[in-house]
């Protein structure tokens, strides 16, 4: 049986006990109910083949699965389903993902549209029926149907390319690229390409080119060891969430910090911080009130209020606390005797 075939049966699996026919011709509608319609268990079946091929369908069908919450039936975060579906971690799935726009980026594409030359496969805001390609780029194009104007992707054997372009065909050779400004990734890029010869470059070919950018824009770094500064997500995946969250400076690089929150810590670019601008005193305050909320966080077996008022006041940017708060802080400390 050809691939074409193999795909089309893999879009035709139904969820266990329905009546309804495969091949359903109404857009798909994203609903808020746990079970899923026959329509995305088709969906999630032929996204999660993609995941398991190429790296740039795998990161548009991850996004895809993410943004559609097409796991929710069988798993209650995105986390735990690409963990037990794929044994991706959180960390590589993000990698994945923001390695997928800067594909985007340097094919000058928003990646709407992805062809294979062997494989029925794009991933959309929408999935088209594989009886009834369309030609708009939210639907799946088939490989026979190949566009000319080169938003879409062609796989082939030795490298990746859109007509005489190189494109990346791992996410190691892009992940460098990521903290870039867009035009500064396609120069890198370019740059990485030519001095590996006209052919696809590794990753520490690309790494070594974005290492001479960032040394020959290098700009002092403005913060400081004990400073408390809030994040900004930005295009950084592994932030998602801990917009407005606090922190203090633990560690100064070149190009980066390391900040420690009441639940984690992160080591981001610089780009990704913003100074709470306060005096030496204020900055003390935060620091002791940081520490004794990590020591609470730390707490095995700890109850979910714990969690709650450490999300509270982590994310409270004030060098205070309201004498309610200060009550609460401390009658949870005690409880766990540290206080």
């Amino acid at each position: 049986m050809s691939e074409m075939s193999n795909i089309s049966s893999e879009r035709n699996l139904l969820p266990p006990n329905s009546d309804l026919e495969a091949n359903q011709t109404t857009p798909v509608e994203v609903i808020s109910s746990s079970e899923l319609t026959t329509e995305e268990w088709s969906d999630r079946i032929f996204l999660e083949r993609q995941v398991e091929r190429a790296f740039y369908i795998a990161a548009k069908a991850l996004k895809a699965l993410r943004d559609r919450r097409l796991y929710r039936s069988t798993h209650s975060t995105f986390e735990d389903y690409c963990r037990s579906r794929f044994g991706f971690t959180h960390r590589h799935v993000n990698y994945l993902i923001a390695g997928s726009f800067v594909v985007d980026n340097l094919m000058g594409t928003n990646g709407s549209q992805i062809e294979n030359s062997d494989e029925m496969g794009t991933i959309g805001s929408q999935i088209g029926n594989p009886d009834e390609m369309g030609t708009n780029g939210s639907q799946i194009k088939n490989s026979n149907e190949t566009g000319t104007d080169g938003s879409q992707i062609g796989n082939s054997d030795e490298m990746g390319t859109i007509g005489s372009q190189i494109l990346p065909t791992s996410e190691r050779q892009v992940r460098p690229l990521v903290p870039l400004k867009p035009e500064q990734q396609r120069q890198a890029w370019q740059q990485a390409v030519e001095l590996a010869g006209g052919k696809i470059p590794s990753g520490r070919i690309v790494q070594d080119i974005v290492d001479k950018i960032r040394e020959r824009t290098k700009l002092p770094n403005p913060y400081r060891l004990g400073e408390v500064c809030t994040l900004l997500p930005k295009d950084n995946p592994e932030l998602k969430g801990k917009s407005g969250c606090w922190g203090v400076i633990t560690h100064v690089g070149d190009y980066s910090c390391t900040l420690e929150t009441w639940d984690a810590e992160y080591t981001v670019k610089i780009e990704h911080l913003k100074s709470l601008e306060l005096l030496d005193n204020d900055c003390q305050f935060m620091q002791q009130l940081c520490a004794r909320l990590r020591r609470l966080h730390e707490i095995e077996n700890r109850d979910i209020a714990v969690d709650w008022l450490g999300l509270g006041l982590g994310k409270q940017p004030k060098p205070y606390l309201s004498p309610l708060q200060e009550k609460l802080l401390a009658d949870v400390e005690q409880e766990y005797g540290l206080h």
